[in-house]
């Protein structure tokens, strides 16, 4: 590659937007499979994930954790309340703030859930310390393009 083209800014291989865009893509098609069997789609692993983590939680608390917007979130939780996995209620201190909890369904779920990570990581075969270095990375990158968003 010339000293040329590999200055120029627009070139494909010289961004960082794609490969973080395609690796995201290409991992979220490799759970597919995985979850298809449990019912669920990649956005709603991730706000169960979080519900395992602390529930009951709050609809705005679920859309900062999963940086989903109110209008992809609430579809998506009537969805997991449909398949009787949580339950929507409003908060006693406040009947504005809508509260999301699991059910016994969204609790017992999340032992079947428990061997995904692994399988994907066999799947990817990419070394364990390597992964947790990206991730930090990844958790900085993030951390700096949360600060940047307009929300």
């Amino acid at each position: 590659m010339s000293a040329a083209a590999a200055a120029d800014p627009l070139r494909l291989d010289q961004q960082i937007c794609f490969p973080l865009y395609a690796a995201s893509r290409l991992v979220t098609r490799l759970y597919q499979p995985l979850l298809e069997p449990l019912g669920l789609t990649y956005p709603q692993y991730i706000v169960l994930m979080i519900l395992w983590e602390e529930s009951p939680c709050s609809v705005s608390r679920i859309g900062e954790r999963a940086l989903l917007a109110s209008n992809t979130l609430t579809p998506l939780l009537k969805r997991l309340e449909q398949q009787g996995l949580v339950a929507r209620r409003r908060a006693h201190h406040d009947e504005r703030v809508v509260m999301i909890e699991l059910t016994a369904a969204g609790q017992a779920l999340r032992e079947a859930c428990a061997c995904v990570p692994l399988k994907l990581a066999e799947q990817i075969g990419y070394p364990i310390d390597e992964a947790l270095q990206l991730k930090s990375h990844l958790d900085t990158l993030l951390a700096r393009l949360s600060r940047l968003s307009p929300e």
